[in-house]
């Protein structure tokens, strides 16, 4: 009797290393599917086109102090990693690109923010408004209204205006620099630029 379970014992391991060993090649096949899946995102991402617009509504490059990307001293934050559009208080304002919403919420320097992902793997930072009108996960077309100019977070006391960054996932290496937080530059992209295809 001892002997049969033994047998037994040994059969049900062998067949359970069998088992283990045919769903270790399927996650294998799995994986490798998996990889390739993420390389055409990956991929996928580069290729989609990116056209800009100013995301607030009715402004133009006079709304915004082109020299101000990278200005210093600019308070807390020791550089302004972006540009402020002014515009009178409650002005919709509106994604520069289409994507997805990434976040939505307040930062106590940005107050009220929205964060999109778009084309090119590139992070749209929208900061300091006056309330949001997107949620988490929305997907948004080029000029879709995600909420209004405001003086929340650390513009309270401040003229109106949006504060717009351009982010991007991918290190442009070759932009850093010995300006003060110049290894940040491979983060960043001058939205003035963007918006005027330069």
């Amino acid at each position: 009797m001892k002997y049969l379970w033994l047998k037994n014992t040994k059969d049900i391991a062998a067949g359970s290393q069998s088992v283990i060993f045919r769903k270790m090649r399927v996650m294998g096949i799995k994986s490798k599917v998996g990889i390739s899946t993420v390389i055409i995102v990956v991929i996928s991402g580069f290729l989609l086109p990116e056209k800009l617009v100013i995301p607030v509504l009715g402004a133009s490059e006079k709304d915004w102090n082109h020299d101000t990307f990278w200005y210093e001293p600019w308070g807390a934050s020791g550089v302004h990693k972006g540009i402020d559009i002014f515009s009178s208080n409650g002005t919709p304002v509106v994604s520069s690109s289409y994507g997805i919403v990434l976040y939505k919420g307040a930062l106590s320097r940005g107050g009220n923010v929205v964060v999109v992902l778009g084309p090119k793997w590139r992070i749209h930072y929208y900061a300091h408004l006056k309330d949001i009108s997107i949620g988490f996960g929305a997907l948004v077309n080029t000029s879709g209204v995600l909420g209004s100019v405001g003086t929340t977070g650390n513009a309270k006391g401040k003229s109106a205006h949006l504060h717009y960054s351009i982010l991007t996932l991918v290190p442009y290496v070759w932009r850093i620099d010995s300006s003060t937080q110049g290894w940040k530059k491979m983060f960043f992209h001058n939205p003035s630029e963007k918006l005027l295809g330069k």
